[in-house]
């Protein structure tokens, strides 16, 4: 998360009381995204771009390029299509359709244009598959801020809970009191 403008500074008092309160640490040690994310809790801010938003914008003509060459060349569709061509090759150098025979038998074009294709789609396939395990990088950091969030939130709660819990426990033992002291009073109305 180093993309993000946000300067942590663990010299901060208040940052260091938020870590300490919510993660029993000073903010000096914790790592940076822990950082990050209590810098974040205490300005008040959220998380910036999800992972497709930031890939897009960080992408290149070639990195999208290379996305749909995947996303086409990893389809039933093109395989079917590409079964169907290559039958219709070969039916059309074998039968000599209209006096075709610009590959015969061996069908040694159609087995250069087949490694041709293959040397090539394959880089570009792993080009996409790079792109997509960034994408996973950027949503794996996205979850792990999300869910200290999350967590740091619980902790907050919990602890405005057990501050309330404590407050109506001490308003009940002095109301428990004072009922006490009325039914003594009805009690012994003398004294």
């Amino acid at each position: 998360m180093s993309d993000d403008p946000l300067e942590i500074d663990c010299d901060d008092e208040a940052l260091d009381r938020l870590a300490i309160e919510l993660l029993g640490r000073r903010c000096s040690d914790l790592d940076a995204d822990e950082q990050l994310v209590l810098k974040r809790v205490l300005a008040g801010t959220f998380v910036g771009c999800d992972a497709d938003e930031t890939a897009q914008l960080n992408s290149t003509w070639g990195d999208r390029l290379a996305d749909k060459v995947a996303a086409v060349g990893g389809s039933w569709g093109f395989i079917v299509a590409f079964m169907l061509v290559m039958a219709g090759w070969m039916a059309i150098n074998v039968a000599h359709f209209g006096g075709a025979n610009f590959d015969p038998y061996p069908f040694i074009l159609l087995n250069l244009t087949l490694s041709t294709l293959a040397a090539l789609q394959a880089p570009v396939i792993m080009m996409s598959q790079n792109r997509q395990s960034k994408k996973d990088r950027i949503t794996a950091r996205h979850d792990y801020e999300v869910n200290l969030r999350t967590q740091l939130e619980i902790v907050r709660l919990s602890r405005k809970l057990d501050k309330m819990m404590h407050l109506a426990i001490r308003e009940a033992k002095k109301t428990g009191e004072e009922i006490e002291e009325v039914i003594e009073e009805i009690k012994n109305p003398s004294k």
